[in-house]
């Protein structure tokens, strides 16, 4: 058997933390989405006659609960950011916490249309989330294990979509991203970094 060339394992390295990269950004974007979802509701109450104001059904949730799942959300995808940023780059793994950002994102951004009602802009912004959590978990499945590009470039794509239409729904500033995550960075960091 041949010993194997020195610095054959280089590329492979490189492409894990390409990889990474990749997913990590995804997962701090969708992150990002979700918190800034949350805060939105938060800044934003709603009076008794508000529903009126914005066409929200009497049936939907109220505000209160609609807050409470906003930010339940927003600490689950926080809370998969900070399992990527704590383990060591695995192509898999890292597509796993993205998806599992995404799908947070995806239902905070429901409890973002159920408090802002069903205009335009909510509505589309909701349908985008879905679409980015669909994307992201097509990249992470059994079948790419987070290392197809074309999946992972589609998913970035949707993310990228996702983003642009709650900076159109009023759910995000434009530009407004978390602060770059370390490596090893601990959930209670990231929350506090998120002002919970």
């Amino acid at each position: 058997m041949s010993e194997p060339t020195p610095g054959t394992a280089e590329p492979e390295a490189e492409t894990g933390e390409a990889l990474r990269s990749c997913h990590a950004a995804r997962a701090t974007s969708a992150a990002s989405r979700a918190v800034a979802v949350f805060h939105h509701i938060e800044r934003h109450p709603h009076t008794p006659d508000a529903a009126a104001d914005t066409g929200r059904p009497q049936g939907e949730p109220p505000r209160d609960n609609t807050l409470w799942k906003a930010e339940h959300a927003a600490r689950v995808s926080v809370q998969a950011l900070a399992v990527l940023a704590e383990s060591a780059p695995d192509p898999a793994a890292d597509s796993r916490c993205a998806r599992n950002a995404a799908a947070s994102a995806a239902q905070a951004a429901q409890m973002g249309q159920a408090h802002d009602g069903d205009g335009e802009d909510a509505v589309a912004a909701c349908r985008a989330a879905l679409r980015a959590s669909q994307a992201a978990a097509a990249a992470a499945g059994r079948g790419a294990l987070g290392t197809d590009p074309a999946l992972n470039a589609a998913a970035d794509e949707a993310e990228a979509a996702a983003v642009a239409a709650a900076e159109r729904a009023g759910w995000m500033r434009p530009g407004q991203r978390l602060p770059e995550v370390r490596a090893g960075m601990r959930s209670p960091e990231l929350m506090s970094m998120m002002h919970f």
